[in-house]
């Protein structure tokens, strides 16, 4: 009898559904997303009127509106949904480009000094946000800053959610924001 491999996708958005649900009710609906953004504005000490805050509340809820979308309109998703609106969301780019959008946003919270990069105490935060204690995600840091400057660039961020949405590879650097997963 062989074991079957669970295709590599589905490991990285199994691991995204679990730490989505915020509640643990099994399902995610936008509360979970709202959570997500108080938990990056109270990290990050943003308020909620910065702008930084509403382009992240608005990447969430324009990502929300795509899972939706793709999952023909239930006001919450099971794993098995949202993990076919998010294979859905993520090519279809004809009305918002989810993956690099969301990024962006994320990524403009994250960088707290406005240098355009993001350090390790800035990354051990959005690990905090995630509630991610896996003891080797924050050597994903390490793994993200492809250039070995000691910081992560914007460019080497938006690739690494790129390889998490796309590349099969679970240990391709952006496969690793949760730890090692598959294994």
């Amino acid at each position: 009898m062989t074991t079957a491999i669970a295709d590599p996708i589905t490991v990285k958005l199994n691991a995204l559904f679990s730490v989505t649900d915020t509640d643990t009710d099994g399902y995610v609906d936008w509360a979970d997303y709202q959570r997500i953004v108080d938990r990056y504005l109270t990290a990050y000490k943003i308020d909620r009127n910065d702008r930084r805050a509403r382009s992240l509340t608005t990447a969430h809820q324009m990502y929300w509106m795509e899972l939706l979308r793709h999952a023909n309109g239930p006001d919450q998703l099971n794993r098995e949904q949202y993990q076919h609106a998010n294979r859905a969301a993520s090519v279809d780019t004809s009305r918002f480009n989810m993956v690099e959008g969301l990024a962006h946003a994320i990524f403009d919270v994250m960088d707290t000094d406005d240098d355009n990069t993001i350090s390790r105490s800035e990354f051990k935060r959005f690990l905090d946000v995630w509630g991610i204690d896996a003891p080797d995600a924050m050597d994903t840091f390490a793994r993200l800053d492809t250039d070995g400057d000691g910081v992560i660039s914007r460019h080497e961020y938006i690739r690494a959610i790129r390889e998490f949405f796309y590349s099969p590879d679970l240990d391709a650097p952006g496969s690793l924001f949760f730890g090692r997963l598959g294994r």
